[in-house]
């Protein structure tokens, strides 16, 4: 081969190297081809929702334009028609729908009167238990009492009716219900232990108040109660010791293993008086156990104290009687920590404040955990309306036991009602101090009047406490601890001290405002005149207050046969001007139809 055609071949092999570079593809990875891929689809995704967003437009703006159309062409056939019609033609058609309409009045009328009457009738079923989910759920219906083995002796069971009625008179108890066990005159009488008794009698309690003659009986009988008494009159014995009785009978016939319990609940509206319930029911478990009896345990669930001390209290022995505040007890229910699997009685002690202070919701969710029928009690000093009305939800056939009459004040409290300006009132009050001995009570509606007058107070030398909500569980202890051991002469407070707190030695309640319901007033002077002695309660008064206030508090002087100073004397009352239709009016405080303002019952 000659030269000539070498390079002719090597030029051809050249150009079709270079011809191929040209041609060459770059190479692209996997993941940079599934990108451009992915880019692709997105792109194509985007090119279809815009066509068609574009046709739904036009579509929407067809179907728009039609509907416009068509509307306005039955606007037009409606004119048409209705000037062809004449006037009474127009006339008999308005009439035709009027009795369409009356007919359906008066179907739907007669519906609601149906379920009306069946709901009427739903609600006089004979039980008005407030039942739990598990029994509604069920269709438990509780008709009749629990049953107890509990019996008054022979000679109260063969008394006479006219007996048992003077009886009650002698200690001014009104009752009202089916079968109520008779009053018992003595603790022995009615079958309490030794050691109860002689723990009893070293309180210094030798013979029941009213509200113990009438109320213990009643509780040991296994009835539901509403006892109404006026603060002080030992109504915490009343519901504390069947409590206490029904624990041990339970205890004996079969022990209670870890994490059992309650037997029994008390609940109360602040941690002060459940601390102070706890305390005696605690003091009259361990008079029983000295004496040889099995040994109750009493748990105290409050805010502000341990969770995991009080849960481990029931899973470590198990507890036979808790004294509870509703948000504590309902938080461990929820939990899961405590049940009521074997409780069988609750009480609700200064049942009105609870609800006022809106626990009812509590109270129906702590319900709710109970596994069958329980007694239940309620005690009060006051009987206001939303009180009566859950009270008819919550029991079965209740026995009301009512000590002088619902809303009554201590006839043992010696009530002054004074003028006082109210740029003048926290300087009267040292005058006000001088009236008797310590200890005082001063109660003031405000938070802020709490800190100024303990503080002013602690200027004049003055030795005194104080409490109100914003001081925290550890500050409130202390300082009615104290109070309490008579290291401090004077008490401070809001009506969170009035809520049932036992001071049994109160000389003076002074009220530094009059508040607007007369039952926290009732509460209030409560705090003094305490078992069989005598006490004073000084309240304020000027422009300030409510002239509804002022009128039932006119009317409770009154009736409490106490001095009315001119300045209410001198207050128009509207029922006054009623005492003439008919001759009666009712009253004001317990609601009858027909007791005049002094003798209410």
């Amino acid at each position: 081969m000659g030269r000539g055609e070498e390079e002719e071949e090597e030029e051809e092999a050249l150009s079709k190297l270079l011809k191929q570079a040209e041609e060459y593809d770059e190479y692209v990875t996997v993941g940079e081809r599934r990108a451009l891929r992915q880019k692709e689809r997105d792109a194509q995704r985007r090119q279809k929702r815009e066509r068609t967003r574009e046709e739904g437009i036009d579509d929407y703006s067809e179907r728009r334009q039609k509907a416009l159309e068509a509307l306005e062409e039955q606007k037009r056939r409606e004119e048409e028609e209705a000037q062809r019609n004449s006037l009474l033609d127009t006339h008999e058609t308005l009439l035709e729908k009027r009795e369409m309409l009356g007919a359906a009045a008066v179907k739907v009328t007669e519906q609601e009167s149906a379920e009306d009457r069946l709901l009427r009738e739903a609600s006089q079923v004979a039980t008005n238990a407030l039942q739990s989910r598990q029994e509604i759920a069920k269709g438990a219906r509780y008709t009749e009492a629990l049953k107890t083995s509990w019996r008054p002796p022979r000679y109260y069971r063969d008394l006479p009716e006219d007996e048992v009625v003077q009886m009650r008179k002698k200690w001014h108890i009104l009752v009202e219900g089916e079968a109520v066990p008779p009053p018992i005159k003595t603790f022995r009488e009615m079958k309490l232990p030794e050691a109860i008794l002689a723990a009893l009698e070293g309180r210094g309690i030798k013979r029941p108040t009213p509200i113990q003659v009438q109320g213990l009986p009643v509780a040991f009988s296994g009835r539901d109660m509403i006892g109404i008494a006026f603060t002080g009159s030992g109504k915490t014995i009343t519901f504390s010791l069947p409590l206490i009785m029904h624990a041990l009978e339970e205890e004996v016939k079969l022990p209670l293993e870890p994490t059992e319990g309650p037997v029994g609940v008390i609940l109360c509206p602040s941690r002060e008086l459940a601390r102070q319930t706890h305390e005696v029911v605690e003091t009259y478990c361990k008079a029983l156990s000295d004496r040889g009896h099995p040994r109750l345990r009493t748990l105290l669930v409050v805010g502000g104290e341990s969770k995991r001390d009080q849960i481990t209290a029931v899973q470590r022995d198990g507890v036979h009687c808790i004294v509870a505040t509703p948000g504590r007890l309902k938080d461990l229910l929820n939990a899961r920590k405590i049940n009521l699997d074997v409780c069988k009685y609750l009480v609700l002690d200064e049942g009105d404040r609870m609800l006022d202070l809106g626990f009812d919701e509590e109270v129906q969710g702590i319900i709710n955990h109970f596994k069958g029928q329980r007694q239940t009690l309620l005690f009060s000093a006051t009987m206001p309306q939303k009180f009566q009305d859950f009270a008819k939800k919550t029991l079965v056939k209740p026995v009301i036991v009512n000590v002088g009459r619902a809303g009554a004040a201590n006839l043992d409290v010696i009530q002054e009602v004074e003028y006082v300006k109210q740029e003048a009132k926290i300087v009267y009050l040292l005058e006000c101090l001088q009236k008797t001995a310590p200890p005082v009570v001063i109660f003031c509606e405000r938070k802020g009047d709490v800190d100024d007058i303990h503080e002013y107070l602690l200027l004049k030398g003055v030795a005194a406490v104080s409490i109100h909500g914003d001081k925290d569980q550890a500050e409130r202890t202390q300082a009615i601890q104290r109070f309490k051991n008579l290291e401090k002469d004077v008490l401070v407070a809001t009506d969170v001290a009035a809520k049932g707190l036992d001071f049994p030695d109160i000389q003076h309640v002074i009220n530094f405002d009059m508040p607007e319901e007369i039952e926290n007033y009732v509460h209030r002077i409560g705090r003094t005149g305490r078992c069989g002695r005598t006490g004073v309660a000084t309240t304020f008064i000027n422009k300030s207050v409510p002239e509804s206030a002022l009128l039932d508090l006119k009317h409770l002087l009154v009736e409490a046969r106490q001095r009315v100073p001119p300045v209410l004397l001198a207050l128009d009352d509207p029922d006054e001007d009623l005492s003439g239709v008919g001759g009666v009016r009712g009253c004001r405080f317990c609601g009858g139809g027909g007791d005049p303002p002094t003798q209410g019952p």
